[in-house]
């Protein structure tokens, strides 16, 4: 990937590209259903129609400098920002913040797009770079960029949606549920616009391990959140719960109940703490779904009823909306 670049191309004139491979082999194994499933199924990111696709396309578009190395994010344009402000999803990978790398390409966000909304997806300092709070310092400085940049690519600032599977996930919720005068953003991305909505697919809402001793967190937590005697209080920090608020973005949240890797208990704990907040929530719990690896029809209802929440919340045209049962 060269650093810095800036390819603006229509969709239809998207050819298929040598050397990535590999890199899509790695992303199959992090990035979970949504995306996972149509990489699988395309051997090369050739454009499907403007229908299907984004009509513009701008890569490796440098969002932050730090530490003297430039983070990248690709964008995909919908076609109806042409006309008017459009949705923007802002997509942040998996990985246990070790590892990944955003998508290759558009196509594993088709039903985004289908719905009428542009994608962001964003490169993030992992674990080996820096621990926490790195990463969610970058997915803040993200959002921040979207704002920042929406008059360019035809975003609507009041219709942002955080989202990501995994590690992703959890970045999504931090990413959404901070306030403006926390003490984590960079000075350089303070005053981040306030998400309209997270989709936070099975990311760990409470980093502690259930208390206050460090052994009790796994081995990837433990790996991001550094050790140390602020070990703890780092982890409550990174805690999506402990910045739930009554005024919190509406969370959809998407777990399988066989997952080994994060337990579903923590997304049933998180919507159980929203619901006492009276914050809008919806869970999904996938039967038979692992981390990430859902029964393709449990896969399918998935999406929709991520899709549905959004419509819901006013935040999609009512085109991209089905109509209401009984009609």
């Amino acid at each position: 990937m060269e650093a810095a670049a800036n390819i603006i191309i229509m969709a239809r004139n998207i050819s298929s590209a040598s050397g990535r491979g590999s890199r899509r082999a790695m992303q199959v194994s992090v990035l979970g259903p949504i995306v996972a499933a149509a990489l699988l199924a395309t051997a090369s990111p050739a454009a499907a129609s403007d229908e299907a696709g984004p009509v513009r396309i701008a890569k490796d578009i440098p969002y932050l400098t730090t530490g003297g190395k430039a983070l990248h994010l690709d964008v995909y344009v919908h076609s109806a920002a042409a006309k008017a402000p459009t949705p923007v999803l802002i997509h942040f990978h998996g990985g246990g913040w070790a590892r990944g790398a955003r998508p290759e390409s558009w196509t594993g966000f088709r039903p985004y797009l289908a719905a009428g909304m542009s994608v962001v997806t964003v490169q993030y300092r992992l674990a080996g770079e820096a621990p926490a709070p790195a990463a969610v310092q970058d997915a803040r400085c993200a959002l921040h960029w979207v704002s920042a940049n929406a008059a360019e690519y035809g975003f609507d600032t009041s219709r942002i949606i955080v989202s990501g599977t995994s590690a992703g996930g959890h970045l999504a919720l931090m990413a959404g549920l901070l306030s403006t005068d926390n003490d984590i953003d960079l000075d350089a991305c303070k005053a981040a616009p306030k998400a309209a909505a997270i989709l936070d697919f099975y990311g760990p809402a409470d980093l502690t391990g259930g208390g206050t001793v460090t052994d009790a967190r796994s081995p990837t937590i433990a790996n991001w959140i550094g050790g140390g005697s602020d070990a703890n209080a780092m982890a409550r920090k990174m805690s999506p719960i402990t910045h739930l608020a009554p005024d919190s973005p509406p969370i959809f949240i998407a777990h399988g109940d066989a997952d080994p890797i994060v337990p579903v208990t923590q997304s049933i704990d998180l919507k159980q703490r929203l619901d006492a907040l009276g914050v809008p929530s919806d869970l999904f719990i996938a039967i038979g779904g692992g981390h990430g690896k859902f029964p393709p029809e449990q896969r399918s209802a998935m999406m929709k009823r991520a899709i549905a929440f959004l419509c819901g919340r006013k935040l999609l045209s009512a085109g991209a909306c089905p109509a209401p049962e009984g009609i």
